[in-house]
């Protein structure tokens, strides 16, 4: 399910109104020189809307912050970095399609936020500051572990764990399997299992662990970190849905 873009830009435009700076007028016979100024809204009343904003602002501009610039921003008010990543959220909801569609580039966007929660839980907090390789290895741990829970195995992992489970064979005591279909003894239960198991090793063999074990290699770009993500995804969704068959 996509993101409810009607409900998130309302959800921005409260936090907009709620933080919007006016300075106080001073007290009668008073007056001060300062740059600081006042949120309309209680602050009670922005704490909660902002524990909404920032889940939307993590889901369309997952690095606002560390790019949308902070400290200058803290000595006028709080809250201005959050209002300042909100209207750049509030924009890109609003205009994406125009944007892409004016520059020639209209095709589907990929977005690691509606990607499996696994993979995305596992990788926010390092992509979030740009460390794209580390945040893509970091998924792959958390899938691997999530395996290990549904078939209780801890004793194998990674490319042995996934073989073991999308094994054909029928379970056995302790080798619990992961069944994307029932079997009924046709070509598709065989292709569709066979398929899972290779296609775990090579996400395994082929992406986790050059990423994990060979040092000094450069930055993933960003877009080939999410197709990366995009595949643990994969694979992930198909653990999550698959059925657990016991002996």
């Amino acid at each position: 399910m996509g993101m409810d873009i009607a409900w998130a830009r309302e959800e921005l435009a409260q936090f907009l109104k709620l933080t919007e700076l006016y300075r106080p007028d001073d007290p009668p016979g008073v007056f001060t020189v300062t740059s600081r100024r006042s949120n309309r809204g209680a602050q009670a009343d922005i704490v909660v809307s902002a524990h909404v904003v920032e889940q939307i602002l993590d889901r369309v501009l997952p690095r606002w912050r560390t790019e949308v610039p902070s400290d200058q921003n803290k000595t006028v008010n709080r809250w201005c970095q959050h209002r300042e990543a909100a209207q750049r959220a509030d924009a890109a909801m609003r205009r994406d399609a125009e944007v892409r569609a004016r520059l020639g580039d209209d095709a589907p966007q990929l977005s690691a936020g509606v990607m499996h929660p696994w993979v995305w839980d596992g990788a926010k907090a390092l992509w979030r500051s740009g460390h794209f390789r580390e945040a893509v290895t970091a998924a792959a741990r958390k899938v691997n572990a999530e395996t290990q829970n549904k078939v209780g195995r801890r004793d194998l992992s990674e490319t042995k764990l996934f073989q073991n489970a999308f094994s054909q064979s029928p379970p056995k005591a302790g080798e619990p399997r992961l069944r994307l279909m029932d079997d009924d003894g046709g070509d598709t239960f065989r292709s569709v299992h066979r398929g899972a198991m290779a296609f775990a090793e090579g996400c395994y063999a082929g992406i986790r662990n050059p990423n994990s074990h060979e040092d000094g290699l450069p930055e993933l770009p960003e877009h080939e970190a999410l197709e990366q993500l995009a595949a643990f995804s994969v694979l992930a969704r198909w653990v999550d849905t698959a059925s657990l068959e016991t002996a």
